[in-house]
């Protein structure tokens, strides 16, 4: 009688979690794989791509504009003062893409990316490889 009781609430305490997991919205986490020494992760989630990196704000400003040049990006406005970054910037078919830049530490920024207006998560990585390319 015990056990039917604790199955019963652990039950139900996974559904709570379920359900409470999918009322906040989709949400896919991934990680990358190690690059080079240490490894470097990222998380994508609702149609932007989240990633923190170990270098000064201004060095990622550089890597970014480096990436989007590589990338032949045309960059159509850009922002940046001590604390954040913001660059906007079209692809060859008009989409827009948005990099967002935010100091975390003296050594450590924060990289938001979003591609088109629902996010495309194979270009946001592709962005993000090219920015730590360039760091």
């Amino acid at each position: 009688m015990k056990i039917s009781n604790f199955l019963r609430q652990t039950g139900l305490i996974a559904f709570l979690l379920v359900a409470v997991s999918l009322a906040a919205g989709c949400a896919v986490v991934a990680v990358g794989a190690a690059a080079g020494a240490g490894a470097a992760s990222y998380a994508y989630v609702n149609g932007v791509l989240k990633s923190t990196e170990s270098a000064t704000l201004d060095r990622t400003w550089n890597a970014t504009l480096a990436a989007m040049k590589d990338l032949q990006f045309y960059v159509s406005s850009q922002r940046k003062d001590a604390l954040q970054a913001d660059l906007v910037a079209r692809n060859a078919f008009d989409k827009k893409i948005s990099v967002r830049l935010k100091k975390v530490a003296e050594q450590s920024t924060e990289v938001r990316i979003r591609v088109g207006t629902f996010g495309d998560e194979a270009a946001s990585r592709a962005i993000l490889e090219k920015i730590k390319q360039r760091l």
